[in-house]
């Protein structure tokens, strides 16, 4: 069915008259009564009953308009939902993020832009920074944000935040006595370290080697809340982000053991894909971020 000819049925029938469906569509009558009568050709039936003023539908023609009808509308649909989009009303991003961006960073950023953009969905997946990198890669996220080693030739790195890690023990541990320690003595007493893949590990791995020290974890958990809970409890040490245990220092859960020579700072990293053209959606967030940062 030739969807130019369905257009020319409509606006006659909407208007009751070819030169009424001449002037909605801004064509003139002769191209009008041409197309229609195409299209009854083509259909085999006859659409209009031509009367001295105007047309009046036939049997088969009250049937086509039905159909007409919702195509179009669901063309004026999405047309405005489109337009919708380009003024940045509705549509959906997904976000993945590390553990420190999405737990401790990203939550403000977000908030700010629900107030601006209520009716865009939001979807934040947290995992290490070997998921959301994979996932990017794969077109499953819009955006990343990562903590550790820019690794990947296909992604885009920007520097969103910086962060230093920092080793932590509960206030009772025994280190504690002997701080500021000197990088050799971490590996008297047990050391929790988030799973391979996590940004954390890589960058403390890479810091501790830099100084001739190979450390294995003596625990492996995948949760920043768990090894927080662990090291609380008085059961190792840990390097974790300085934006993750303000609360606990604070509570006089955790405190933070001084190192002798050692300063592990990193860049947190909004990552995305290479020479890929964001969305309206995700361009009124990068806004959003650009001004809150």
């Amino acid at each position: 069915m030739n969807l130019n000819h369905l257009a020319v049925f409509h606006a006659v029938a909407l208007c009751g008259s070819v030169s009424g469906g001449a002037e909605r569509l801004f064509i003139s009558q002769s191209a009008v009564s041409k197309q229609l009568a195409e299209f009854e050709h083509t259909l085999g039936l006859q659409l209009f009953d031509r009367l001295p003023r105007g047309v009046r539908l036939t049997e088969a023609g009250r049937m086509l308009l039905g159909y007409a009808n919702r195509l179009f509308a669901v063309e004026t649909e999405a047309v405005r939902a489109l337009g919708d989009l380009r003024e940045h009303v509705r549509g959906r991003i997904t976000i993945g993020a590390s553990r420190t961006t999405g737990s401790y960073l990203l939550p403000e950023h977000l908030a700010a832009f629900h107030r601006r953009h209520p009716a865009v969905e939001v979807f934040l997946e947290v995992a290490n920074t070997q998921t959301i990198e994979s996932r990017l890669i794969a077109g499953e996220i819009d955006l990343g944000f990562t903590e550790g080693i820019v690794a990947n030739n296909q992604l885009d790195y920007q520097i969103f935040a910086q962060d230093e890690l920092v080793l932590i023990a509960s206030p009772d541990h025994p280190a504690v006595a002997r701080a500021p320690l000197s990088v050799a003595e971490i590996s008297r007493w047990p050391l929790l370290m988030h799973e391979v893949g996590s940004g954390t590990r890589a960058v403390t791995e890479m810091a501790l080697a830099a100084k001739n020290q190979r450390v294995r974890p003596a625990m492996t958990l995948a949760s920043g809340s768990a090894i927080k809970l662990v090291v609380a409890a008085g059961c190792g040490l840990a390097f974790l982000s300085s934006l993750a245990i303000r609360t606990e220092l604070q509570a006089g859960l955790l405190v933070v053991l001084p190192v002798k020579q050692l300063r592990i700072k990193r860049p947190l990293y909004r990552v995305s894909l290479r020479n890929a053209t964001p969305g309206p959606s995700l361009e009124a967030f990068l806004e959003i971020l650009a001004r809150t940062q």
